[in-house]
């Protein structure tokens, strides 16, 4: 199995962060706009979601840890055809105004590792500038 750690530093308020990793089916608009188009629950732990690229992939809500500011899911259904895929993403406080975001993937099987990786480091990307642009905007 592989895992892929990627993270990033963000000049926002952890609160603010968790708020938009927090809200599982607003993905699309609050944390990755443009990365993900489209999104919307199946049921409360389920949610469709639509890549920049027209991949759609089915996504089932593990878990929620607010007082770790932690969320979990797993990809149950897609394109990329994982055996196995699992997901979480956590926010750390890096001051008041600042967070660390930790997005970590295990998946199997291991030659989808590159793409992954590349999807996830866009992804980041996109998270940071939305949510800075977010912040001071506020």
């Amino acid at each position: 199995m592989t895992t892929i750690i990627k993270e990033a530093i963000i000049d926002a308020r952890p609160d603010d962060v968790w708020a938009a990793l927090r809200d599982f089916g607003a993905l699309h608009e609050r944390l990755v706009p443009g990365f993900v188009v489209g999104c919307r629950l199946d049921a409360n732990d389920t949610r469709i979601v639509t890549f920049f690229n027209g991949a759609v992939a089915r996504e089932v809500l593990i878990g929620v840890d607010d007082a770790a500011r932690r969320l979990a899911y797993a990809v149950v259904e897609g394109p990329l055809a994982y055996t196995h895929h699992s997901a979480s993403s956590q926010v750390f406080a890096d001051g008041e105004q600042r967070s660390r975001f930790v997005w970590i993937t295990d998946l199997l099987p291991d030659e989808l590792a590159s793409r992954t990786a590349e999807l996830m480091q866009h992804g980041i990307g996109v998270i940071k500038r939305t949510l800075e642009s977010q912040a001071a905007h506020r």
